[in-house]
This record gives C-alpha cells, sequence and structure tokens, in this order.
C-alpha cells in the first residue's frame, strides 16, 4: 500500500481581534499524490487491492488533479492505470496528460458528448469489453469510499468554528460534514456555475451515508443571514464557472500569494479564498470566530492552465 504520512500542517494567514484564519495545507502532504486527491483515493486503493484488481479505470479532464494524482499512485503501487479524458487527443501533449502517461496511465480521449456517459451501464461495459477487468474509480474519485476517506481531513481540528472548502463534485465536503462538530459550521465554496447542484447531491449522499443524520446543507440562502450559522454550499464565486477566470481574480491570486507566501492553483483555491475574504469584508462570518480552511492543492495544474490562457492571463 502506498503510505503518505498524514502529517497535517496548518499556516495562520490571518489573526486580529476579530478573526483567526488558518489554512490546512494539504498541498504539502506529498509531491504528486496532495491535496485532498489522497484522502479520496486512500480507501479506494485498499479496496482495488482487497479485491485484487489489476488496473484503475478512471475519469477526468486534460487537467485534471485526479488523473495526476491516481496515475502516480497506481504506479506505486505496481497496479496499471487508464484514464478516460474528456476532449481531444492532442491534449495528450499537456504538463498534466504527459506526466500521468510517464507514469504509465494510458489515456483514452473521448469527446464531450460521449463523456456524457461516464456513468452509463452501456458505456462502462463497452469499456470493459475495450480494457479487461478494472477496479472503476468514478470522476475525481466521488463514491462512497471517497467521501469517507475525506472524514479524516478535519478529524482533528474539532476546535474552529468554521471550517471552509472548494467543491468541484462535492466529495471532500460531504466527507467532512460526516466527521465536523456540531457547533462546526462548513461553508462549501463551488468553483462550478449553473443551479448549485451541489447542495441535493450532498444531502441525499448525506442521508445514504448516514440515515440517522439531522444535517442539511443549505444553498446560497444561507448568506441571506445576518452571519454565517448553518453549514452551506454557495455558488455565487463561481465566477464564470469552471476554469473561469477574469482580472478580478487573476489579480487577487497574484496579490494574496505575495501577501501571504501560500500558493493558490487557478480552478479551486484562488476561489476559495476570494470568497473567504469577500465573507470576512462583509461580516458573514461571526466576530471572535476561529476559521479553518482546506487548501486542496491542485497546483500540478497551474502549469498547463497557465500554458493554455497564457495571453488571457496577461491581459
Amino acid at each position: 500500500m502506498i503510505l503518505i504520512t498524514e502529517n497535517l500542517i496548518t499556516q495562520e494567514v490571518i489573526s486580529s481581534s476579530e478573526y483567526r484564519v488558518d489554512v490546512l495545507r494539504l498541498d504539502l502532504l506529498h509531491p504528486e499524490v496532495s491535496g485532498n486527491k489522497w484522502f479520496k483515493l486512500k480507501l479506494n486503493l485498499r479496496e482495488a487491492e482487497k479485491q485484487e484488481k489489476k488496473t484503475i479505470l478512471t475519469f477526468g479532464g486534460a487537467y485534471s488533479n485526479h488523473i495526476a494524482a491516481t496515475a502516480v499512485a497506481a504506479a506505486q503501487l505496481g497496479l496499471k492505470s487508464i484514464g478516460v479524458i474528456r476532449g481531444e487527443a492532442q491534449n495528450a501533449q499537456n504538463s498534466t496528460l504527459s506526466k500521468a502517461s510517464k507514469q504509465g496511465m494510458q489515456l483514452y480521449f473521448t469527446d464531450r458528448e460521449t463523456y456524457k456517459n461516464k456513468n452509463d451501464t452501456s458505456f462502462l461495459v463497452a469499456l470493459k469489453e475495450k480494457f479487461g477487468d478494472f477496479y472503476l474509480l468514478p470522476e475525481g474519485g466521488n463514491n462512497n469510499l471517497g467521501i469517507l476517506g475525506c472524514k479524516s481531513i478535519v478529524e482533528p481540528f474539532p476546535d474552529y468554528d468554521y471550517l471552509f472548502c472548494a467543491c468541484g463534485t462535492g466529495t471532500t465536503f460531504a466527507g467532512m460534514m460526516l466527521s465536523k462538530q456540531k457547533h462546526q459550521v462548513l461553508v462549501g465554496i463551488n468553483v462550478l456555475k449553473g443551479k448549485n447542484q451541489l447542495v441535493p447531491e450532498v444531502n441525499q449522499t448525506l442521508r445514504t451515508l448516514h440515515p440517522k443524520t439531522e444535517a442539511e446543507v443549505m444553498g446560497n440562502e444561507a448568506l441571506e443571514s445576518e452571519w454565517l450559522n448553518q453549514s452551506c454550499i454557495t455558488d455565487h464565486y463561481a465566477f464564470s464557472g469552471y476554469a473561469g477566470f477574469d482580472k478580478t481574480l487573476i489579480d487577487f491570486k497574484t496579490n494574496f500569494e505575495k501577501v501571504h507566501h501560500l500558493p493558490l492553483d487557478h480552478v479551486y483555491t484562488t476561489k476559495l479564498f476570494y470568497a473567504l475574504l469577500d465573507l470576512l469584508m462583509r461580516e458573514k462570518i461571526r466576530k471572535g470566530a476561529s476559521v479553518l480552511v482546506v487548501h486542496s492543492g491542485g497546483l500540478q495544474g497551474n502549469e498547463g492552465f497557465e500554458k493554455r490562457y497564457h495571453n488571457k492571463l496577461k491581459r
């Protein structure tokens, strides 16, 4: 079994008479299987070994942190890996997929319409006919084992009043909901635009994994209160959607990193910290509160992102 010592490091970024904000530096866990990716993978990898599977098959986009982490973890376990990639084969030359390929991951590209069928039985049967037997790992590690693996992220930190994390599939948020203390308010910053679908999805997941739970995740309506007092997921900071950005967000990332000496990724943690500071400015966080922000890693994706959007980033 791949071994990563879960030495969880916190870094203080704000300390005043009104707030204390610390960052949980999951990006420092491992040079390649870092951030929340390790927590999503660990129980799935254990289950793959238990089932004596020799191959891991999973899904992701051309710049997916999940794809990169899975390729490395599978290689270290001596397992084969297959990445079903959303997009064109020309993307194989980007830094993320190039690294995954060098780790032995076989890349299988699909157009975006076909990729939408990734959870359909007929599509999965076709993949088994093509590649043979494999352990199926959903996109982003978003299954029950991925969620349960994420429970241990904040278990060692019961004293914080607020917990913040970025959301893509909702896996990390759901795991943290299962382990947070009753007094803790968990705030998820959804990086996807749309109808904030993660809210009903996460609530259904929590009822499935913990039928007796009384926890109910709220949506954007939680921001209408005088201050945040219930766990919620908001998409008010999604900007133009996944991987979406504008000059405001780019300037924020540059300035934040300079001031706090804390590296951010373009897709998740930049929006996360932008949201946090905006909510602090709007006094939506109870004064005197302590806040723990989960840095979910994803820094490997910066190189490919910056090459792809070089011209726009320089405007």
